[in-house]
Formats: structure tokens, sequence, C-alpha cells
């Protein structure tokens, strides 16, 4: 049976998962990379990224596509995918926004090794965390979910 998900079954997706993709698409080319996210239960999705082609392709056309699955098997799945708007974080909207995104991810790391792959330093004689990242906030303007069960 294939179907559509209603709101709450798309915010619990999104809400439960710890990786998404990202479509963007500047300059005649398309890129679609995984990242890891934390939803805020208000249609909008945190991440953090080093400097690269997705946050380059993001700064020249903001308008991105946002899509996250969960699946089973080739039967059962579910998939939410949405039309947004990237706007790269400064100042205490970073800070804010990093400081959900590691709240958020914290339940995934799965070891004292794990932490996340980006230049996250904390200056201990500036007694506050420097961020060598870039902080972003994906708006989920137009949000769609569909799923399959046998």
């Amino acid at each position: 049976m294939l179907g559509e998900l209603n709101r709450s079954q798309i915010d619990d997706i999104l809400g439960s998962q710890a990786v998404g993709r990202i479509g963007c698409h500047a300059s005649g080319r398309t890129y679609v990379v995984p990242v890891t996210y934390v939803y805020d239960g208000a249609s909008n999705v945190y991440f953090h990224s080093n400097e690269g082609l997705k946050i380059q392709m993001m700064r020249a056309n903001p308008s991105v596509c946002f899509e996250v699955d969960v699946v089973f098997d080739l039967g059962n799945w579910q998939s939410v995918v949405a039309l947004g708007r990237f706007e790269e974080l400064t100042g205490e909207a970073a800070a804010r926004g990093l400081e959900l995104v590691m709240k958020g991810l914290l339940p995934f790391i799965t070891g004292e090794t794990t932490t996340p792959s980006h230049g996250l330093r904390f200056s201990a004689r500036q007694k506050k965390l420097r961020t060598e990242v870039i902080v972003a906030r994906v708006a989920l303007l137009e949000i769609t979910g569909r799923f399959e069960k046998r």
C-alpha cells in the first residue's frame, strides 16, 4: 500500500532521524549531499558544515530541497521531501543553532571517539566556544511525505 504521511507523521520522521540530504542547484550544476541535522519541530532544520561546494552553491542560490527517509526494506519505507530556503547563521543565532545541533546529535554519538568532524574548539583564554564551522538553517516551506507498507 502506498500512501501519504500526515503532518504529525512527517514531524515524527524529521525529529527522529539524524541524517538527511540537501539538494542544491547553482551555475548549471545540481548537487545532493548528506548532512547531519536537527529538526526544531517548527519547520526548520539546523546543520553545520565546513566551507565547500554545497555551501558555495547554497550561498549562490538559497532555494534547496531537503529529504529524509526511513527504509525498513524495499516494501516498507517512509520519505519526507521539503522545498526550503538556506540561511547561513552568524553571531548569537549561529551559537544557538550550533547548540541545538550538538544537543540533538548527542543521542547518536556511539563512543568517546565519535565527535563532529568539523573544527569545534574551546578557547580556555576566552572561555567560549570558537567555531570554524558554518552553522545554517533551512526553513522548510513546502513539506510532503509518502510511505509504502506491505
